[in-house]
Order: structure tokens, then C-alpha cells, then sequence
């Protein structure tokens, strides 16, 4: 494979990253704004999330399988 196109994949997905990660963090912010709180995200949320990305992640890499 080209090192261009594996440069070009990792900074897409960089950038693709930081922009759902940043957009994730407004989106908890935006609802500690509602409630009037500071934002709170809990140990089993984290969890949640965690194992969300993972599967998230395993369904990305099957992609070019097939």
C-alpha cells in the first residue's frame, strides 16, 4: 500500500476522532447547562462508552474484510 494513502487515512481519521470527541464534550456540557450543574459523567458511563467505542471500532475494522 502507498504510504501517502496510509498518511492521508490516519490524518482523516484524526481529524474525523477530535471532531466526534469535540463535538461528544459540547454535547455534555450543553446538558450540565440545562440542568445548572457542573458536568458529571458517571464510573458505568464510562464503562457505557467505553465498550460502545470498542464495538464501534471492531465493526470499523471488519470493513475491508470480505
Amino acid at each position: 500500500m502507498d504510504s501517502n494513502v496510509k498518511v492521508r487515512t490516519l490524518l482523516i481519521g484524526a481529524i474525523i476522532g477530535a471532531a466526534v470527541g469535540a463535538g461528544a464534550a459540547y454535547l455534555v456540557l450543553q446538558h450540565a447547562e440545562e440542568l445548572q450543574d457542573s458536568p458529571k459523567i458517571t464510573a458505568n458511563q464510562g464503562i457505557q462508552v467505553g465498550l460502545s467505542l470498542l464495538g464501534l471500532l471492531k465493526l470499523i475494522s471488519g470493513f475491508g474484510k470480505g
